[in-house]
C-alpha cells in the first residue's frame, strides 16, 4: 500500500516539473528593444509618447505574435504579426474584430488604403471605426494591414480625435517603416 502511495504521489508530481522547451518568439534587442525571432521585426520600447506594455505569442499553433503599447490618456496600441500562408485579405484578417466593433455598435466612418508616402511600394489598408463621442472628441479604433516580405503586419489602434491624431499617425508610420526595414525577404 505505501509503495502504491508513492508512485500514485511521484505520478502526480511529474507535472509540475515539466518544463516549457518552445523557443522564445522574441529576443532582447537594444535599448529595451524586442525582435520577432522569426520575422525579424523590431518591437522597441518606445514608439513616440507609447511604451511598450508586452510582448507575446497571441496564438501559438499559427505562430501569431503582439506587441502591445499605451500612451498617456488611454491611447492604445498593437502590433500583431503572423506569417502568410497565401496572399494577405485583410478583410478575412480582421473580420472577427470588425463584427466585434459592429456589435458593441462601433459605426465604420472610414475604409482605404494608404501609403506610408508617395515613394513608399507597401500597401496599407485602413478601417476606422467611432466608438463613442464626447464633447469635441471622437473615439475610434484603427485597424490596418499590410503584407511585408511574406508576414502580414497589423495595428489595433485605440485613440481619441482630433487630441490624439498625430500619436496615431507616428505610430502607424513607425510600426511599418520598421516592417519594411527589419522583415527580411525569406
Amino acid at each position: 500500500m505505501r509503495r502504491v502511495l508513492c508512485l500514485v504521489a511521484l505520478a502526480l508530481a511529474l507535472p509540475a516539473q515539466a518544463q516549457n522547451t518552445a523557443p522564445d518568439v522574441f529576443a532582447d534587442g537594444k535599448d529595451g528593444a524586442k525582435v520577432h525571432v522569426a520575422s525579424g521585426l523590431v518591437c522597441p520600447l518606445h514608439i513616440g509618447l507609447f511604451e511598450r506594455d508586452a510582448v507575446g505569442e497571441s496564438d501559438p499553433e499559427s505562430g501569431t505574435a503582439f506587441c502591445a503599447y499605451s500612451a498617456l490618456d488611454g491611447v492604445y496600441g498593437t502590433i500583431t504579426i503572423a506569417r502568410l500562408a497565401g496572399p494577405y485579405d485583410p478583410l478575412s484578417a480582421f473580420a472577427a474584430e470588425f463584427s466585434e466593433q459592429e456589435g458593441t455598435g462601433g459605426k465604420k466612418i472610414g475604409e482605404a488604403t494608404v501609403r506610408l508616402d508617395k515613394s513608399s511600394p507597401l500597401v496599407i489598408y485602413t478601417r476606422t471605426y467611432q466608438t463613442a463621442t464626447l464633447e469635441d472628441l471622437s473615439y475610434r479604433v484603427l485597424f490596418t494591414g499590410a503584407a511585408v516580405n511574406g508576414w502580414a503586419v497589423e495595428t489595433t489602434i485605440e485613440f481619441a480625435d482630433p487630441r490624439d491624431a498625430p500619436v496615431e499617425r507616428e505610430f502607424l508610420k513607425n510600426v511599418y517603416t520598421a516592417a519594411q526595414t527589419g522583415i527580411a525577404a525569406r
